[in-house]
């Protein structure tokens, strides 16, 4: 079992939800020398920013600090790998995806009193910044640009096809628990592509834990409990998820599956 507290995880800052998670998927993540490195950086900015007093300068100010002079970037080759989704590796590397690149710039961003905040975007999370007497901005963590609305309809349309439409509610502000819960499930496809199927599994207990019952998250669990050879395990997930979701295309190929696990002689681990 995973002693979360699932409430308070969504109170507090989103570099500090991505930590917690992370130890409790790995009790040895060092999550005390990432923090010394957060507040490392946030000492850094205010300094280097101190004298400047004009909100939008302060935010292209931090910008250029992170993406020009620390080099913070978007991992272009690699970008389905794990070590861009614990943020120790993404500090040492400075390399990562916009999940985790931005939930450090959002963190530092808010050490400046900046108004950000994060949004779940279709395609992949952005950073809004609420101005109040003006529209909001958009930033893409991935390369530190600024996102302009024909670029996000653009992706939208490339995402969903060339019918979709951007709306507002693709630009709302995201809940914590909400870009956790995608967090959790990238970092379990990144884990798969790896064969890393006990770290996987992990990982999708805790997701479930996130979201109990989720038919989708119980047959990835289903997949994995299959490469590890623990086949009525497996069986049992599927049949749930074809019980639950019976019109799905997956619903068909799953049955085959379980009648050859069922198949299959018990394996006792």
């Amino acid at each position: 079992m995973f002693e979360i507290d699932f409430d308070e995880l969504e109170q507090m800052a989103l570099v500090e939800g991505v930590l917690e998670l992370t130890a409790a998927l790995d009790p040895g993540f060092p999550t005390g020398w990432v923090r010394l490195q957060l507040e490392r950086l946030a000492q850094e900015a205010e300094h280097a920013l101190m004298e400047e007093v004009n909100p939008q300068l302060r935010l292209d100010g931090l910008i250029r600090l992170f993406y020009r002079e620390w080099g913070f970037r978007g991992d272009q080759d690699q970008y389905y790998a794990s070590q861009n989704l614990y943020l120790d590796q993404v500090l040492d590397r400075k390399m990562g995806i916009p999940v985790t690149l931005g939930a450090v710039f959002l963190y530092l961003a808010r050490h400046l009193e900046l108004p950000v905040s994060s949004v779940g975007f279709p395609t992949q999370y952005l950073i809004k910044i609420d101005w109040r007497d003006r529209e909001p901005q958009y930033l893409n963590p991935f390369d530190g640009e600024y996102l302009s609305r024909r670029t996000m309809a653009a992706w939208l349309k490339g995402h969903r096809g060339p019918f979709a439409e951007l709306r507002r509610e693709h630009l709302e502000e995201a809940d914590n628990g909400d870009i956790l819960a995608r967090w959790l499930t990238v970092m379990k496809s990144a884990l798969l592509r790896e064969e890393r199927y006990a770290d996987a599994l992990r990982c999708s207990d805790l997701a479930l834990a996130f979201r109990p019952g989720d038919p989708h998250e119980i047959r990835d669990r289903g997949y994995i409990y299959q490469q590890l050879d623990c086949n009525h395990a497996a069986a049992m997930d599927y049949e749930y998820f074809i019980e639950q979701c019976p019109e799905d295309p997956a619903a068909k190929l799953l049955k085959l599956q379980v009648k050859a696990l069922h198949e299959e002689p018990l394996v006792l681990h």
